[in-house]
Formats: structure tokens, sequence, C-alpha cells
């Protein structure tokens, strides 16, 4: 009787993968990523919006092409494409509705991408991407109902319910850093009103920051950056919070203290039973942040909905967008 022969396993070449894709405003990063979200290989290029949506859909799909090159896989064994995008979406028709930060309005991306590389598209906001990535992988795993805030270059948040992005019907929402209150700067532009975003955000705080340089207030903070606002990333302004230069100092406990404001909103009206935190700033700060923002939280929030929230900073970094779109395009019902 002849012997048996062991089969081999399969080559990594052969074995089906997923790309991930983080659209940003500045950078676009493809991941690939296999059945076990494991990292693969990537590509990353500027974005150059401001070139047109046509032109930007050409970077994608040579960006997606670099990754698969560099991973070294089979493109036949592309089994689909989950892209997360700064701004609105309509996630059932593949539409990026808008998105300020590159200038890109109503554009069909996922039923191109789809047709031009044969595979399934989807597309998701960046933040629900993320939030869900953390949901399903990262630090929100094993919650009910997980709330992810990120506050960057803007305020962004997600909120996952039983397992579902929670989304409107025809586009993303959970839009905290557009929530209005009362109060005003004068770049507002609603008189008598400003945006969250614009109290919480770095570029809120790096704004704010600015000035008290002028004012002698943050003068660490002035030498490294010359009060340009160009030039206070997250390293920056958190050194100088942490020097205790009072300027920064009265800044950020403002921020802090809105952004706790705001959570306690979402908290009231939806329950979380967890919070994650993301973004440059809370990366620096995490400590800070997680406890300035659960004692702010629990101050505004109901009692009896606030007890037993959870407090995390997010796991999976500059992956996340990339991940979590591929898992909720892979646990979407076939």
């Amino acid at each position: 009787m002849p012997k048996k022969v062991s089969a081999r396993p399969a080559s990594p070449t052969s074995k089906p993968f997923w790309i991930g894709f983080d659209l940003g405003g500045t950078k676009m990063l493809a991941c690939v990523l296999d059945e076990n979200y494991q990292v693969l290989g990537t590509a990353r290029k500027s974005t150059q919006g401001s070139q047109g949506a046509a032109k930007g859909i050409k970077r994608i799909v040579a960006t997606i092409q670099e990754a698969i090159q560099t991973a070294g896989v089979d493109p036949a064994n592309l089994k689909g494409i989950g892209i997360g995008c700064p701004g609105t979406v309509n996630s059932a028709k593949g539409i990026l509705i808008h998105a300020p930060n590159l200038g890109w309005n109503k554009v069909s991306l996922g039923p191109t991408l789809s047709k031009t590389l044969g595979c399934p598209v989807i597309i998701l906001n960046d933040v629900d991407a993320g939030t869900y990535g953390e949901y399903t992988l990262g630090a929100g795993r094993g919650s009910r109902s997980l709330l992810g805030v990120f506050p960057g270059t803007g305020l962004g948040a997600g909120f996952v319910y039983d397992g579902r992005i929670v989304q409107g019907r025809n586009v993303s929402c959970m839009e905290l850093g557009n929530l209005w209150l009362p109060g005003t700067h004068l770049g507002s532009e609603k008189p008598g009103a400003v945006l969250l975003e614009d109290l919480t955000s770095r570029l809120g705080i790096a704004s704010a920051a600015s000035v008290e340089c002028y004012r002698g207030k943050a003068p660490a903070l002035e030498l490294k950056t010359g009060a340009a606002l160009k030039e206070m990333k997250s390293k920056a302004l958190t050194t100088s919070y942490k020097a205790g230069e009072p300027g920064t100092v009265a800044v950020f406990d403002n921020s802090l203290h809105f952004l706790g404001m705001g959570i306690a909103m979402v908290v009231n009206l939806l329950g979380p039973d967890h919070i994650t935190l993301g973004g440059g700033l809370v990366e620096e700060m995490p400590a800070l942040y997680l406890k300035k923002l659960r004692e702010h939280v629990a101050h505004y929030a109901m009692p009896e909905i606030f007890l037993g929230v959870k407090f995390s900073v997010a796991k999976l970094g500059g992956n996340a967008v990339a991940i979590g779109s591929v898992a909720w395009l892979r646990n979407q019902p076939s």
C-alpha cells in the first residue's frame, strides 16, 4: 500500500487576503491582512486630495497594488477591500458624500473601486471603522456597546451596539465634534455658538496655546514651535503641559472639561458600557485623558446610566481603521 503523503501547508501566496485602507486627509495607507488580521504588507502615499477625486482614486488603486506587491501575495486571492474615509458616507451604496479635508463630494468610491479591482468594496467613516476595529479586536473586545472618541486634528466618534455600527439610514452619523454649544470665538461660523470640535481637537488646543505663547504663558512651547500653528503637534503641546506651563495647562484642562461634557451627552442618550479613547493627544498623555474624562463625564452624566462604564485607551494604533473596515466587511451577511 503506498505511503500516504501529507498535504503541504498552503503557500502564503495562495491564501486569501483582504485590503484595509485608511484614506486620510494627508496620507493614505493600504494594509494587506490575512484571515487572522495579521498585517502582511503595507503601502503609503500622500493623499493630495486637492487634485480631485479622479486622481485620488488612481492613487488609491496604485497604493493597493503596491501593498499587494510588498506582501508577496497573489492578487487573484484578494477577497475584498474595506476603506475608512474622513467624512460622511453612505455605506450601503459605497458613496463618499462629503470629505471636507479632501474637498471631495458625492464620490462613488465603492462601486468604482469594485469595478476596477474586481472584488467587493465597502466604505465607512474612518472613525466608525476605527471604533469597530477596537470593538472586535482591540480595547473594546467583549463589550456590548462601545463609544470610540478620537480627538485629533478634529474630533471624531463612533458607536458600536451589539456588533453593529450606529449609522443613519443613508449617511454615517455620530458626529460628536459637530455638536454646537453656547459660546463663541472669532472664527465661529455661528456667532453665539461654538463647535465642540473647536474646543477639544488638537487644532483647537493648538490655536489657543498659540495665543498663550504670545502672552508669555508658554515660553518653552514658543521656543519649540515659534508659536506657529502648523508646528504645534501633539508631542510639543503635551511636553508643554507636562512642564507645567500655565497657559498650556489651562487650555488642556478647559478642553478636557468640554470634552467630558460632550461625552456625557452620548452616555445619557445611548448608555455605552465602554468608552475607548484614541488619537495623538491621548497616545501622548493616556493617564491624563483617562483620569480627567472619567471625572468630567461622571459630573455631567446621569449617575445611574454612568455607573459601571469602563474607560480604556485604544490598542490598535495606526492600523485601527484598516483592521476595522475589513472586519466590518467580513462580518456582513453573505
